[in-house]
């Protein structure tokens, strides 16, 4: 099986389990249900519609600071940004407004805006997000390229650690949740895109594009992003 996160031919199965098969890839240890698998648009739309994610939810704001505030640390005053797969409710453009930011959304499902995704930025948020990729060497190929010479890509996804709990697990009881992150898939990442990686509290990553960098090209992302 070929892995969907490095493209690399070392996937095996893992898990099978009622809701599917679960495969390993041995290069960058991501966790992925088998693609056959996936579920459709129409399924993944009515799941999102469940999420109530507020801006007056107090624990919502808080849970989101883990990755804003330090991200706000390391940025320049007034930056650009975008919140990609930002959702129904896009709180954390919100915080990141009140700290002085300019923000851009983009989501193919709640926020549909192709102009969003013309332009680069100094910094591009994903929260839980990119375990909803059904492409991800596609999408991190259009992120990087989203992304400008010295700009930031703030991740945040709950890291797969403990395999004996993989079954139980809540995190992989969403069906929308088709791809399984270590902290060692997240570094393999930035090591082939050239990003510096910072892990600045559990299950949040900050990945730096050098200043030289030059722009990717990206690919077209159809489903949906967080």
């Amino acid at each position: 099986m070929r892995c969907p996160v490095c493209e690399a031919f070392d996937a095996t199965l893992f898990m099978r389990l009622k809701e599917g098969d679960y495969w390993r890839c041995d290069i960058c240890m991501a966790t992925f249900i088998d693609p056959r698998q996936h579920p459709t648009l129409e399924a993944e739309r009515a799941e999102y519609q469940l999420h109530q994610n507020q801006a007056c939810d107090d624990a919502y704001r808080r849970f989101l600071l883990r990755l804003a505030e330090p991200l706000i640390r390391q940025l320049p005053a007034g930056c650009q940004g975008l919140d990609f797969g930002c959702g129904p409710g896009p709180v954390l453009a919100q915080i990141m407004r009140e700290a002085g930011h300019s923000m851009s959304l983009f989501d193919p499902v709640f926020y549909p805006d192709d102009a969003a995704l013309a332009r680069q930025y100094d910094f591009i948020t994903c929260t839980e997000v990119i375990e909803h990729f059904h492409r991800p060497a596609s999408e991190f190929a259009r992120l990087d390229g989203l992304l400008r010479p010295g700009g930031c890509l703030a991740l945040m996804t709950c890291f797969q650690t403990d395999d004996d709990r993989f079954a139980a697990w809540h995190y992989r009881r969403d069906p929308t949740h088709v791809v399984f992150y270590r902290e060692a898939t997240i570094r393999h990442l930035a090591r082939h895109y050239g990003w510096a990686c910072e892990i600045p509290v559990r299950n949040v990553a900050l990945l730096h594009k050098a200043e030289g960098a030059s722009r990717a090209d990206g690919h077209d992302a159809k489903r949906r992003c967080g």
